[in-house]
């Protein structure tokens, strides 16, 4: 979504609000697309003592998936952004991220929610903070009980749990 902010840029002020819907459904995560609702973005633009500040944040439900133990969870997901706009630069070579160059006094506030919204997802979604996860050997859900596996010892002491053996049969 193109935003015209000629009408602010010279208003100390002036705010310029805006508010719309993106699709991101088909942006994958962690091998999912969790995004299955329009991700609702708002904001504005005000112009602060001349110079132009974005504020937004972007909105929506997540359908993903526990990573240590595989339950599916429904979870509300929300990323704040801001930006400074500038119609040009004073110094070129101090380019900064933070500083968005306006293009004809138009801002492209979607790619910049949407990035936004991209950087702002976590790596890790879990169920719970003290969340086990499940067993490696046969599967079982360790947050609702232990499993029944036997631990198998290294390797490297397999001598050692021979002699631990003979003497639990000895005595």
């Amino acid at each position: 979504m193109l935003l015209s902010v000629r009408e602010i840029i010279n208003t100390p002020g002036k705010k310029l609000s805006f508010q719309f819907s993106m699709d991101l459904s088909s942006v994958e995560f962690g091998g999912c697309c969790p995004v299955a609702q329009p991700v609702v973005v708002t904001g504005s633009v005000r112009n602060m003592a001349g110079v132009l500040v974005l504020t937004g944040k972007a909105e929506t439900t997540l359908h993903t998936f526990c990573d240590r133990c595989g339950k599916a969870l429904v979870i509300p997901k929300t990323v704040h952004f801001e930006h400074m706009l500038a119609e040009e630069l004073a110094n070129e070579d101090e380019a900064d991220d933070e500083i968005i160059l306006l293009q004809d006094g138009y801002v492209d506030v979607e790619d910049l929610a949407r990035t936004a919204f991209i950087l702002g997802m976590d790596t890790k979604i879990l169920c719970s903070e003290d969340c086990k996860g499940i067993c490696p050997v046969c599967g079982v859900d360790l947050n609702h009980g232990q499993c029944t596996c036997k631990k198998e010892a290294d390797p490297r002491l397999a001598v050692l749990a021979k002699l631990l053996q003979q003497d639990e049969d000895e005595a």
